[in-house]
């Protein structure tokens, strides 16, 4: 936006803001070397004396806030969040990594392993394997519980490369699930008490409804987890239970989720001719075009400015007082990636969902 001195400025009508004003409320201003206006205005007074209301009110929030889904896959999905402020769009991105639960596997009993792979990162990268199971039909396991089908799944993994043979690729296909529980038994107190096993499932978890038509397999059978040279072997049993990413990052239900602000790309003037066609071949995600204006002349438009990626190759050098880069503040490009418990539309939900029990909580305590 051009300089402008305050005396050469129109009159505003009262309950509006001069145009500087409302780009500096609204926007941030990418610059060459730096952004400038990234502070959020939170003061309710701070435009009083023009007689613009800056409070933020329930009403008005509901009213201006929305979402608009943009795109939907299997696993990702990409939203737009418009009307809110950027602590809330943080906000769900770290509930979305951190505190929606999932089921991962937390414990390995090492019965063989003969291969390379040591236990402690044999256990670690399947702790990492996503698993194809509905965290919320899952309790957590609490300190003083027992393993039980409502808490924990139980799988086993039993192979082999025989001796004279090529090598042989352990795949997540081969973990096998466990709806009775543990096969393994835990050593008795003294010889005369009954052995027990590290479960305690009351029934198999293939009788109940929740489980019947889904059985608890893995999300991608298709994970390299060894691979075992002739004569070598790995026979283990693997616990999982629910838990969150804030404990490990392998409780994690997104590969990523994150934001940016809505790029706005304004050509201050006209640009014709040559310099459309270098400012078109300057930008690498083709934000620009070039328009056809008839007579032998061209003019540069800006065709996709959601593709910007701010590396500001377009004003750098002389196009600098030609075009500007701005965002919007609250209008945030929203991409979940999920690892596959759950699709990205029901883990958003679930954030949201959380995000509401931790308000009601502070209103409580408050209260």
């Amino acid at each position: 936006m051009p300089r402008v001195s305050a005396l050469d400025m129109p009159d505003v009508p009262m309950g509006q803001l001069p145009e500087h004003l409302q780009l500096q409320r609204t926007r941030v201003v990418c610059k060459a070397d730096a952004p400038i206006h990234t502070e959020a205005i939170q003061y309710s007074g701070a435009y009083a004396s023009m007689g613009v209301d800056n409070s933020l009110r329930l009403e008005s929030f509901c009213k201006n806030f929305k979402i608009e889904v943009i795109r939907l896959t299997e696993d990702e999905m990409e939203f737009d969040m418009i009307g809110i402020d950027a602590s809330l769009a943080n906000a769900f991105r770290r509930i979305l990594i951190a505190e929606v639960p999932t089921m991962a596997i937390e414990k390995v009993l090492m019965v063989n392993n003969t291969s390379v792979i040591a236990d402690e990162v044999l256990a670690h990268r399947l702790g990492l394997i996503p698993l194809n199971a509905d965290p919320r039909l899952f309790e957590y396991l609490l300190e003083n519980d027992s393993p039980n089908e409502r808490n924990t799944i139980v799988y086993k993994l039993d192979v082999s490369c025989r001796k004279g043979g090529p090598r042989m690729t352990v795949k997540s296909d081969q973990l096998k699930w466990l709806p009775n529980g543990s096969e393994l038994e835990m050593e008795p107190p003294n010889q005369s008490a009954k052995p027990k096993s590290y479960t305690s499932f009351s029934c198999s978890q293939d009788s109940m409804p929740e489980f019947s038509k889904k059985p608890l397999g893995m999300k991608h059978e298709d994970i390299i987890i060894a691979k075992l040279g002739p004569g070598q072997a790995i026979e283990l049993e693997a616990h999982a239970v629910k838990g969150i990413g804030k404990v490990h990052a392998k409780w994690s239900p997104v590969s990523t989720a994150w934001y940016r602000m809505l790029p706005e790309v304004v050509l201050l003037k006209d640009i014709k001719g040559d310099d459309a066609e270098k400012l078109v071949k300057k930008c690498p995600v083709n934000v620009f075009d070039i328009e056809d204006l008839g007579n032998g002349e061209k003019k540069a438009t800006v065709s996709k400015p959601r593709a910007c990626t701010l590396c500001r190759e377009c004003i750098r050098g002389v196009n600098e007082e030609l075009v500007e880069l701005r965002r919007v503040k609250d209008h945030f490009i929203f991409t979940i990636e999920s690892a596959g418990a759950l699709p990205p539309e029901v883990l958003f939900t679930e954030a949201v969902k959380i995000l509401e029990d931790k308000c009601d909580r502070v209103i409580s305590e408050l209260s």
